[in-house]
């Protein structure tokens, strides 16, 4: 074992880059903010979100209108999750392996350090995708993975739909999915993996999906399995309105079970959307649920029925300024801890800035791969599901 860091920042490099050309979807594809660096475990970080402009007819005159002034909108984010992979090393170890094969030990150390890359960034895709209760709404059929149809790829198209429909910027769409449906993508679009009709060998070549409808492709060990509610039956509605943009849905009577965060609902009079539920219900005559920002998307009528909700797969489809992921380096004391030596090194996929450190202690060192992380869905609008 090198005295410094800096003698192993190969065997680090090396390690790193056999990770980030895994499965990593959703870190590369949300925005990454940086301001939380001065922050504590648990404290608030304010993410500003701009308002939808207001038009103005335009008057000439001496001087323009004295207009222009905005409620500016935010959400919290904290920094809550604050983890490192240790890596302990003793003399009489390293010893035994310098004794034999001295490459047994180099390559032992580059793969320790693979998996401890590998488990944070899984962690935080993990928590990436399970962001998914957030989304605005859904598309597709619970339980039946996308793409399996040959040369049909509007599973993308209305995905994107729900989008455009809520508003979102066309410009920076992403599309993570689990390995299921990247399976049927790959087995069954073949337009994807003609040279001459895609433009490019990647597919063909590397497997590798680019963009498509304007939608960048990515496949996420990440995504989450969602298990509904125990809600059967009929669920109707109160007898009330419901118009374009409510959230609160009154119940005037329920079937048996509850509704949960997540659950993917669909409401008759608007039959075609599905909505995915923010805050769940009780089975209790008169109550009611919320469903995700925008509300509904046509108006409905009293005595509706909801249908039970299903399990399902929540691939999701988002516009990379609705999902934030804040990061930074585990917090140490003023003057520093008793870390010997500390790097830090970038991973040139995913964004992510591990901290390295190393500990001295008696006949042994210990050595750390630390990050800290918050994330959280900030505009629920431009977030959708696509079912699988």
């Amino acid at each position: 074992m090198a005295n410094t860091l800096t003698g192993i920042l190969p065997v680090l490099y090396e390690a790193l880059d056999t990770v980030s050309r895994e499965m990593v979807g959703f870190i590369p594809s949300v925005r990454k903010d940086t301001s939380a660096k001065r922050a504590g475990k648990d404290q608030t970080i304010r993410i500003p979100v701009a308002p939808a402009a207001t038009l103005e007819a335009v008057t000439p005159g001496a001087a323009p209108a004295e207009s222009g002034s905005q409620t500016i909108g935010y959400t919290d984010v904290s920094i809550n999750k604050v983890y490192a992979a240790p890596i302990l090393w003793n003399g009489e170890e390293e010893m035994s392996l310098k004794g034999g094969n001295f490459p047994i030990k180099d390559n032992l150390i580059k793969n320790q350090f693979e998996q401890a890359f590998r488990a944070l960034t899984n962690q935080i895709e993990e928590d990436l995708g399970g962001l998914y209760i957030d989304a605005s709404r859904a598309f597709g059929t619970a339980g039946t993975t996308p793409f399996a149809t040959a040369n049909q790829l509007d599973d993308i198209s209305y995905a994107k739909k729900i989008l455009q429909d809520n508003g979102a910027p066309m410009s920076d769409l992403h599309l993570v999915m689990d390995t299921t449906a990247g399976a049927k993508l790959g087995g069954f679009q073949s337009v994807l993996f003609k040279v001459n009709e895609s433009g490019s060998e990647n597919g063909l070549r590397n497997g590798e999906f680019g963009k498509v409808n304007g939608m960048e492709l990515a496949v996420s060990a990440g995504v989450q399995d969602h298990t509904s509610g125990t809600a059967s039956g009929a669920y109707t509605l109160g007898d009330t309105s419901y118009p374009v943009g409510t959230k609160n849905i009154l119940l005037a009577s329920v079937g048996n079970g509850t509704l949960l965060p997540g659950d993917v609902v669909i409401i008759d009079g608007d039959s075609s959307e599905r909505y995915v539920v923010d805050t769940g219900s009780s089975a209790v005559s008169g109550d009611s649920f919320n469903i995700n920002a925008p509300g509904v998307i046509t108006a409905i009528g009293d005595t509706q029925t909801v249908s039970a909700p299903a399990d399902y797969t929540a691939n999701m489809a988002f516009d990379r300024n609705a999902i934030v992921l804040v990061t930074r380096a585990p917090a140490s004391p003023e003057g520093g801890d008793m870390a010997d030596d500390i790097e830090f090194i970038t991973d040139p996929v995913s964004g992510l800035v591990f901290e390295i450190c190393l500990y001295r202690q008696y006949k042994q060192i210990k050595i750390e791969v630390g990050l800290a992380w918050g994330y959280k869905v900030v505009k629920p609008e431009h977030v959708a599901i696509m079912l699988g």
